[in-house]
C-alpha cells in the first residue's frame, strides 16, 4: 500500500487547526512528521489526522497537552 503524505497546509485545511498550532504539537511531540521533502517542507501520514482527533477529543474533555501526550504516548505500547 502506498502511503499518502500531506503538506502542512493540506494538514491545516483538513484538520482546522491554525498551521501554528501544528508546528506547536510537533515540538511538544504531539504529532510528528514523517518525512521531510528535499526542500525541508514537512510531511505528515494519514495517521496524523486521527492522532489530532485524539488530542481535539482529550482537550474538549479538560485534559491539557502534558496529559495528552503521557496519554498517546502510554497507548502506543
Amino acid at each position: 500500500m502506498i502511503k499518502k503524505f500531506f503538506k502542512i497546509g493540506e494538514l491545516v485545511e483538513h484538520s482546522g487547526l491554525s498551521r501554528q498550532v501544528i508546528h506547536n504539537y510537533t515540538q511538544l511531540e504531539l504529532i510528528s512528521e514523517s518525512k521531510r521533502t528535499l526542500s525541508g517542507h514537512r510531511l505528515y501520514t494519514e495517521e496524523v489526522f486521527e492522532r489530532i482527533k485524539k488530542i481535539m477529543e482529550l482537550k474538549g474533555k479538560g485534559k491539557t497537552l502534558l496529559e495528552i501526550k503521557k496519554l498517546l504516548n502510554s497507548n502506543r505500547h
